[in-house]
């Protein structure tokens, strides 16, 4: 692991101990996925919306509203898409 990503692991757990010390105002990371980022690796796989729903098991107004912000990925959905955008070959291949 490089020193930076497990600095900022050690961060988060010092985060995430303090705020159950009840430090209720400890800083919080959000992890977002950018709505031009869900297109952009829609786009990365050359899939319209409907063939990119399909084959992720989610319905094209899911994808819609990700796409423009209105709800973000959660759970197993924001990991799939981060392994897309890395490794769409791969994604593609299971997909498929």
């Amino acid at each position: 692991m490089k020193d930076a990503d497990f600095q900022n692991l050690l961060q988060g757990v010092r985060e995430a101990g303090s705020y159950l010390r009840g430090n209720k105002k400890a800083a919080a990371r959000v992890d977002h996925i950018d709505p031009e980022s869900v297109a952009a690796i829609r786009a990365k796989l050359h899939l319209s919306q409907t063939e990119f729903s399909a084959a992720f098991g989610i319905s094209p107004a899911t994808l819609r509203n990700w796409e423009q912000g209105r709800r973000q990925p959660t759970g197993a959905a924001r990991v799939l898409l981060r392994i897309a955008a890395k490794h769409p070959k791969a994604v593609l291949d299971a997909v498929r």
